[in-house]
């Protein structure tokens, strides 16, 4: 029986997650080699956060065709968890500054010009949707 799922997740749990959510599905080994550059972990390390994300009901996880492996892949859809992981940033490092958490977004990492693009296109969306409604 799958257990609730728990809406407060360790930062390397939620990493380990956000890397087999972006992938699709993934490896034990596959997520320990591209987490190496910002959190370096062990192979038991990654696959004792697999088991503890698959006991909370986050991924699931099939034996790999011809292989001693398994395949883990997302249980949920990603948005529910990164809205909440945002709006804690948002408050406890930005003060709820939704402007200076943008801003310092962009100075470690500025925007393509199609990146531009499409935030413009949101921010006018956004604008729209001000102005038609009432005061």
């Amino acid at each position: 029986m799958m257990r609730p799922v728990d809406s407060s997740l360790p930062d390397a749990e939620r990493e380990v997650l956000a890397c087999v959510m972006q992938r699709g599905e993934a490896t034990a080994g596959q997520v320990r080699t591209a987490l190496t550059r910002y959190r370096p972990m062990a192979h038991g390390s990654v696959v004792t956060l697999l088991k503890r994300l698959m006991d909370k009901g986050w991924v699931s996880r099939v034996k790999a065709k011809g292989s001693r492996a398994f395949i883990y892949a997302p249980t949920r859809k990603a948005r529910p968890m990164h809205r909440r992981v945002l709006r804690d940033l948002l408050e406890r490092l930005f003060g709820g500054d939704g402007v200076a958490l943008v801003a310092s977004l962009f100075e470690s990492r500025p925007p393509t010009a199609a990146e531009i693009e499409r935030i413009q296109a949101m921010l006018d969306d956004c604008r729209d949707k001000t102005r038609s409604q009432p005061p």
